[in-house]
């Protein structure tokens, strides 16, 4: 049963077994590509970069949420963190629960981590450390709200058999190549850079 998985800009990662399609984090930067033939969407927060809403309502799919996420016109199944559920066919457990502290207790949201089929982890933006172990990692690499060395931290503490990078979007070439380089010399979870629409 291989699994096709393919990194779009940002954060957005699609799924592809057996003919079924689920797309993680489809937000505005994202390809609309990226939800072609899409059976399911997750969204692990309400945050713009990680859910195109006006794209997303006209999709017709399922699309799970974490049941606080304040996403408005735009119509959702509700998740709760540690619920299992199924969608586009593949089994999906919610972990997690809340973003990362951004800066001096502003406000955070709702955010929810997706495990798929017990191998493949999507974070959104957190860095919890799921109980069980993951085949694939999707590492944030770049925010307000992280520095370099959690992100390598956070690959140590999962220990992924592969990690590639996520929430890149707004480093340029050369802070994407340092950031890289870091994170590949500094993790032994073959660590690896996917271009937007490269699939492994």
């Amino acid at each position: 049963m291989r699994r096709r998985i393919t990194k779009y800009t940002h954060a957005c990662v699609r799924l592809e077994r057996e003919g079924r399609v689920l797309v993680i984090d489809p937000g505005m930067w994202s390809e609309p590509a990226a939800l072609t033939g899409a059976h399911a969407v997750l969204v692990t927060h309400e945050h713009a970069d990680h859910v195109d809403v006006l794209r997303l309502a006209g999709l017709g799919v399922p699309v799970y949420a974490p049941t606080e996420a304040d996403i408005p016109r735009l119509e959702v199944t509700r998740v709760a963190p540690g619920a299992e559920f199924t969608a586009a066919g593949f089994r999906v457990r919610a972990v997690g629960g809340r973003h990362a502290a951004v800066y001096d207790g502003q406000p955070d949201c709702a955010n929810l981590g997706h495990v798929v089929d017990e191998a493949v982890y999507h974070p959104g933006d957190s860095l919890y450390v799921p109980e069980q172990p993951v085949e694939t990692l999707f590492v944030p690499v770049q925010g307000s709200w992280m520095r370099t060395s959690e992100a390598i931290d956070f690959v140590r503490a999962v220990a992924p058999r592969r990690a590639f990078p996520i929430h890149e979007a707004q480093l340029n070439d050369r802070g994407l190549s340092s950031v890289n380089g870091w994170l590949a010399e500094e993790t032994d979870s073959g660590y690896r850079y996917l271009s937007p629409g490269e699939s492994v």
